[in-house]
């Protein structure tokens, strides 16, 4: 594949990281907002298309390992910067803003509004990763015949909540966690407080070697990541999770990660994020902040979302679907019973669940032949005949 790149279409961001069959450039008008995409295989418009969203914190750049590998097998691969991240415009950057805007049902807009801006009609796949995973998965539930087959990555998808359910929030957990004998909270709660972002964007170590340290945390690199499924949602059992996701209680992010931050020799040798791969998301974090992400998890959190999401009640994803993480990622187990809820009832049709070896919670950084291997085996299968 040769590079075509215009002048106009250079990356925004780590055009030195990039494979030069990935460009960059703007899509105007996706449901109020300027979306910046990542694409590869552009110059063949009869190609099978590819949606790929990303997490927090994370940009499209986090499916860079990726795409090039998905084109030349012969794919159309889009990896959008989604809203509240990086070069994507039209948001709103403010803690009061409106958490409608970053609700799922939202999300799903943004997304369906991109397939149309591509000018296509329907994707073969849309692939999340992270907080991405329940995008792509509400995706392909509310609307089939736009996703027609879906991959969850790093967050299982346990299904819509039922007609009676109570929201995150409720059962006080949060008042459970603080009452233990090592007071604590859940990372989410805190993501959800008007302090988070300034704690992390004037992180002490500064934004940098904050990013470095809570990847690491979070990866395979980090031996005490040796992850098993919970019981239940009690304050006892999500104690078992590391304190990047049950934090003490007086903690902030920069401080519950800066303990584990990996000496030079170890980000010298971390050959799946180099330093000057991850100046391009500390770059961009320090431009933007953090709050246009952390948006999503105050929306997640609130009862009005949650019961938006309770019209689905009882629906399944019912495309072809496929689940991977890393081996060595908690957030496969953080929710009790969603990993298989997931396999049982919430999909009639997953075709794979793999759990990779060698990777934590950034599978498809850490493990990116891996990771892509599992998908081209999943779109041959799920390809319609």
């Amino acid at each position: 594949m040769s590079d075509r790149r215009s002048a106009g279409e250079s990356p925004a961001y780590g055009a030195a990281t990039l494979n030069p069959g990935i460009r960059s450039r703007f899509i105007e008008g996706v449901n109020g907002l300027t979306v910046h995409v990542l694409e590869s295989g552009w110059e063949d418009g009869e190609r099978p298309a590819l949606l790929l969203l990303h997490g927090f914190p994370e940009l499209a750049y986090s499916w860079r390992k990726l795409m090039r590998p998905l084109a030349d097998a012969g794919y159309y691969v889009v990896a959008s910067d989604q809203r509240g991240y990086g070069r994507t415009t039209g948001w709103d950057a403010g803690y009061d803003g409106d958490l409608a805007s970053v609700g799922m049902i939202n999300l799903v807009r943004d997304t369906m509004a991109l397939v149309a801006a591509l000018g296509r009609d329907s994707l073969a796949a849309v692939i999340g990763h992270d907080f991405g995973s329940p995008v792509a998965a509400y995706a392909a539930l509310i609307r089939p015949d736009i996703f027609r087959s879906a991959v969850m990555m790093s967050g299982p998808f346990g299904g819509p909540p039922r007609l009676g359910a109570e929201g995150r929030a409720a059962g006080g957990i949060h008042e459970q966690l603080a009452a233990l004998q090592r007071p604590r909270k859940h990372y989410q709660a805190y993501y959800c407080t008007r302090e988070a972002d300034a704690d992390m964007r004037n992180a002490p170590q500064g934004v940098h070697d904050f990013l470095r340290a809570y990847y690491h945390m979070k990866s395979a690199d980090w031996k005490a990541n040796q992850p098993h499924p919970l019981e239940a949602r009690t304050a006892a059992e999500l104690a078992q999770l590391p304190n990047y996701y049950v934090m003490d209680l007086a903690a902030d992010m920069p401080a519950t990660v800066a303990p584990e931050m990996p000496a030079d020799a170890e980000i010298a040798a971390c050959a799946w994020l180099p330093d000057e791969e991850l100046r391009v998301y500390s770059d961009e974090f320090r431009r933007n902040g953090f709050q246009g992400g952390l948006q999503w998890y105050r929306a997640f959190s609130a009862g009005r979302t949650f019961a938006e999401l309770q019209l689905f009640a009882g629906r399944t994803i019912d495309v072809p679907s496929a689940f991977i993480a890393g081996k060595s990622d908690w957030g496969v187990y953080q929710t009790a019973g969603a990993y298989e809820r997931m396999q049982s009832e919430a999909c009639t049709r997953m075709l794979g669940c793999d759990l990779v070896e060698g990777a934590g919670h950034w599978v498809q950084q850490e493990q990116p032949a891996a990771v892509t291997g599992l998908l081209l085996d999943f779109l041959t299968e799920a390809a319609p005949a």
